[in-house]
Formats: C-alpha cells, structure tokens, sequence
C-alpha cells in the first residue's frame, strides 16, 4: 500500500465523521451565507479542529468563495481540501545531515513514544542509515527491555544502563559509542514527563547540554509524541512542551484510531511546529513521513464506506 493508501485508510474514522457533517451542511443550504459559514465553523469545530483554525479556515474559504465568485455550498468541500492543504504545508522533514545526528524523544506516559521511537529507527535505518538507540527512560525497566525489542526489530544498535541510572550519563555513553562507531543517528528515548514535573524538566535540560556538550555541531531535533486519539488535549500540551522543551518537531500516533484527526490541523495552524510524522496503524511501517497534500487527500477521500 502506497503512502496515499495508508494515510487514507489510517484516517478513516476521521474522515467519516468530517464528511458526514459537511455533507450535512452542504446539503442544508441553497446558497453560501453568513449562516452556512457559521454551520461550517461549528462542524469544524466539532471535528477538533479548534475554535481559532476553525475561523481560520473559514476566513480563508470567504476569501476564496469572494475572489472565485462561488455560489454552490456542493462546491465548498473542494475548496475546504485545498485550504486544508495549504494550512498544513511547512518544513516537515528531518533534518539529519550530520554524522552523527541526534533525535530526542519527548512526551507523557501512554502516548507510543517508545513504540514510535521503534518505528522511527525502522525507517532510518530502511534508508540505509546506522541507528543507535538511547535507553535513557530509567524510571522503568520495563520501557529499556522494550526498546531493546525494537532495537532488535529495527536492525539498530543500543546503549543501555540499568533502571534507576542517570538518564543523561545513558546519552553520554551513547554519543561516545555513536561516535567510535561511525553510527549516523542516535535516538534518544527519555522518561514519560508533564511539563510541569520541575525534576523531570530539569533533567531533560541536563540531557540536552549533554548533547549540545558532546555534539555542538551536530544536527539535533527534539520530536514531541502526541496522542491523536485526545484531541484537544493533544493541541494543549503541545503548546506547554512548545515553552518548555524548544520543539522542532511532532509527532501525532494513533491517528487511525480516532475520529479526532482534525487535530492535526489545529496543531499546525495554532503553533507553527511542523508535524514530521504520523502513526496510522500498528505494524512497523505505519509510522509515516507527514506530507499534507496525502493528509487532506486521506481527509476528503472519495469512494469509502462511512
């Protein structure tokens, strides 16, 4: 299955839910109105696309209804995908050009971090790059042995203390050996953390002068791990995380198994960080390289059954 397949099948639930609301509003009015726009926001809003990209959106669709001299509301569903589209679009590749290069994982407990991270060192190394994995969630032995499955799965290698060491000397030891070994990134897996656990937050900043210390030039991405299925909740500590740890980038698990897709798109348009993967399903390879145009594709596909 192709990347347009997945992402569109991963995004079923969301889409049968938005097209069936805007199938509801197109069929209810005769003409675009101030009314419709108002029945068009509250489905957005609706979908989780949040109060301030909902009137985004929208503002944009009255711009393009004014300037195209749109009358139809049958016509709006095409216009809502291409302003989707535009919305999504950004710099949302890893930047890795480094050797080596260094990818922190952040994010809170049950959101698939350490699963992504897996999945993530899969993909890497599926294009041909040496990856080096960090145990550095010591709070829990359980999260270490898991990575090392995943580590196993991913064809990477793995640095690992024993429960209860010091996260950052875990990254330390991993740079060192990431170096002697010529590896091309490291991915470090840290604790599940709120961004208001003072301890936590101090330790993740002593991880990152770690990395900074040992890797000044080296190409570094900090990659938060947000679960779609929360919706709304996914937006707000992707706003907190945007203070506290400096993002360059999110990753949003779990898409396939929400109606709640919409999001992604009030994440995007409210903080400006880019979206650099997706997960939309279980298997190894359903961790995706976000790309909007597949996204609003997926989100407006035709021929499903809702």
């Amino acid at each position: 299955m192709g990347l347009f397949g997945k992402i569109g099948e991963g995004l079923r639930k969301t889409r049968d839910n938005f097209q069936r609301q805007i199938q509801q509003i197109t069929r209810a009015f005769t003409k675009i109105d101030e009314d419709f726009f108002e029945g068009l926001e509250e489905v957005l809003i609706m979908s989780d696309v949040g109060v301030h990209t909902a009137g985004a959106i929208c503002e944009h669709l009255r711009q393009r209804v004014k300037e195209q001299g749109i009358t139809d509301p049958a016509a709006i569903e095409e216009e809502l995908k291409e302003v989707i589209a535009g919305m999504l679009e950004g710099d949302d590749s890893l930047h890795l050009g480094t050797q080596p290069s260094v990818i922190l994982v952040i994010g809170v407990n049950g959101v698939g971090k350490t699963t992504t991270i897996g999945k993530l060192a899969a993909y890497l190394s599926g294009q041909g790059k040496r990856v080096l994995l960090a145990a550095a969630d010591t709070f829990r032995a359980a999260a270490i042995d898991q990575l090392g499955i995943w580590a196993e799965r991913a064809g990477a290698e793995m640095v690992r203390h024993t429960e209860g060491s010091d996260p950052a000397a875990v990254v330390y030891d991993a740079i060192a050996a990431g170096k002697a070994r010529g590896v091309d990134v490291i991915i470090c897996d840290t604790a599940g953390r709120l961004h208001t656990k003072k301890n936590l937050m101090d330790e993740l900043a002593k991880i990152r002068r770690v990395i900074d210390r040992e890797l000044p030039d080296a190409d570094k991405e900090t990659l938060l791990v947000l679960d779609a299925t929360t919706g709304q909740n996914a937006l707000n500590q992707a706003k907190q995380f945007k203070e506290a740890a400096g993002l360059t980038g999110l990753v949003l698990t779990k898409l396939d198994g929400t109606a709640r897709g919409g999001v992604v798109i009030g994440i995007k348009e409210e903080l400006g960080i880019p979206i650099k993967f997706v997960g939309v399903g279980e298997q190894v390879d359903d961790l995706q390289p976000f790309d909007p145009k597949a996204f609003a594709e997926g989100l407006f596909a035709k021929g499903e059954e809702t």
